[in-house]
């Protein structure tokens, strides 16, 4: 259990909590969730005593464990893959070293033999006889194969070293877990293995995360940052959404009934409050209107954007034919012999191992990059906007403003015109008078959202359009390409997303292996044990 007391934080000026009182209790699992700079990494490492809080105490029982799934991916460069795993457990591995360098001695004392016979039993206590092969076996469910465990940490990819750092968190089943985007460069399959692995873990989990569908599955309960607090709510996300969603209808239904009473009471007063007949009730009702709660409903952190796109015109039946298309970079084949007809109502998810060969594929289709050969020809009706995962080359101009960046991709260039597709972006006021090269991550994939939004496009390109989006953010954009009446292709990690807009599912894996016409789900279920849909 975590014991959360009176928790303050402050940087500078702005307040990040204050008065934090929460705890957290040993076989549940808590999503942290909160508005884009709200604190939730912060947050986690007030937890694990990586930062101090101005006020206020974390308190752990003794002798529990805490594990962090760590966030640095080249701390642990010069060390094998399966030692990197055993470090999770750091008593443990202390106690390996121990023995290590007792037993490497040329001179070894009666006093070394009584300390080798002491770490020896704490090794078999910590379970320290089956420690590699658990290690092992952690690392092969997350597709880390045995060939590769004596390797260098060095030597592997960056999403291998994602899965390792993951399993070195979840090494020896800590008694806390602290998670922050665990699912990040995680394949479908990983994903899946770590979801069945917190379902059944009886300990503490705390975690950060953007994937719904991870939330949905793993969590018992919501950890809300919202107002400079930490609220605790039983159930998952979406059941934190829509109890959250209806306590602010409710709360509004509340301060507008009490805001209409105060104006009919007040109303009163002035007609009445000179009439001496009337100053006794007059009087009465001044009483009333003092007793009358009418509470402003907090501002809270969280916002949410508005997503909608509106064809300039009807797609006819001839959209897209692909015919032959063959692409290869510096000698590796991204994709070849590729044939592909696009129908009217297709919202085409492109699965596949090799996310350059998804992205590159995507460019083609959007003009931005020529193909080997092959031809792409796409209908006359066909009005296509792309959004590419990259999109830094959008944003190097030399617009003094967002507005003045915007007005670029607007046929209407009134500025109250802009400053409204702006403002449905979360950019009101003074930040649509940003400089576009300063924007972060976020901010600069919903100024492209909204360069979309105006291109009236009937077919939209889309390489993971949720990357850098908080929850709700990603919330809008998915509802707004479900509502969305054209055609799609598009780039996802995300599981609830794929499966809420995908009618037609396309496995590129050099050439197509599949193309069905299917729910995400479904399709899953039909390849399980595939290993090279790199979702």
């Amino acid at each position: 259990m975590i014991s959360v007391a009176n928790v303050s934080l402050r940087y500078g000026a702005k307040k990040l909590f204050e008065d934090v009182n929460v705890k957290f209790t040993p076989g549940n699992c808590y999503g942290l969730i909160g508005g884009n700079g709200a604190g939730k990494t912060t947050f986690l490492k007030v937890l694990s005593r990586e930062i101090e809080p101005n006020t206020g105490t974390i308190a752990i029982p003794p002798g529990l464990r805490l594990s962090v799934l760590k966030q640095d991916h080249y701390a642990f460069e010069q060390m094998t893959v399966l030692k990197t795993v055993l470090m999770g457990n750091e008593k443990l591995s202390r106690v390996i070293a121990a023995k290590e360098a007792i037993y490497s001695k040329s001179d070894f004392s009666e006093a070394d033999g009584l300390l080798a016979t002491e770490l020896e039993s704490q090794f078999a206590e910590m379970n320290g006889w089956e420690a590699e092969s658990e290690a092992a076996s952690m690392l092969a469910d997350l597709g880390i194969e045995e060939a590769v465990h004596q390797k260098l940490m060095s030597e592997l990819a960056g999403g291998d070293k994602v899965k390792v750092l993951l399993a070195q968190a979840l090494f020896g089943r800590p008694d806390i877990l602290l998670l922050d985007e665990p699912t990040n460069h995680l394949d479908i399959y990983a994903v899946q293995w770590l979801e069945d692995f917190l379902e059944g873990f009886e300990n503490t989990v705390i975690v950060v995360s953007h994937d719904r569908h991870f939330l949905n599955r793993v969590c018992t309960h919501m950890a809300d940052i919202d107002f400079c607090k930490v609220t605790t709510f039983a159930g998952n996300y979406d059941f934190w959404r829509q109890a959250s969603e209806l306590n602010q209808r409710l709360l509004a239904d509340k301060n507008k009934k009490n805001a209409d009473k105060a104006e009919d009471l007040k109303s009163f007063i002035r007609r009445f409050s000179a009439n001496a007949s009337k100053s006794r009730q007059a009087s009465s009702r001044q009483k009333q209107l003092e007793k009358l709660d009418i509470s402003e409903i907090p501002k809270s952190t969280r916002k949410s954007p508005y997503v909608g796109f509106e064809p300039k015109r009807e797609l006819s039946q001839d959209i897209l034919t692909i015919q032959n298309l063959s692409k290869a970079i510096d000698g590796e084949v991204l994709f070849k012999n590729v044939n592909l007809t696009m129908q009217r109502g297709d919202k085409i998810v492109l699965l596949g191992p090799n996310d350059l060969a998804k992205r590159v594929f995507l460019d083609i289709l959007a003009g931005g990059t020529k193909p080997d050969s092959g031809t792409v020809a796409w209908g006359q009706t066909a009005i296509r906007s792309y959004l590419p995962s990259d999109n830094a080359d959008y944003f190097v101009g030399d617009e003094p403003t967002l507005v003045d960046w915007l007005r670029a991709y607007s046929e209407d260039k009134d500025e109250s015109f802009i400053r409204g597709f702006l403002g449905k972006m979360l950019f009101s006021r003074d930040e649509a008078l940003k400089k576009p090269g300063v924007l972060s991550g976020g901010e600069k994939v919903r100024c492209m959202l909204a360069r979309m939004m105006l291109s009236g496009a009937n077919v939209l390109l889309l390489d993971g359009p949720t990357n850098h989006l908080d929850l709700e953010s990603i919330t809008a954009v998915n509802e707004g390409i479900i509502r969305f009446k054209g055609n799609v292709i598009f780039t996802s990690h995300d599981h609830e997303f794929i499966q809420t807009i995908a009618n037609r599912i396309i496995n590129l894996d050099v050439e197509i292996k599949e193309d069905k016409y299917t729910t995400f789900d479904e399709f899953l279920s039909s390849t399980q044990g595939h290993p090279q849909l790199g979702i």
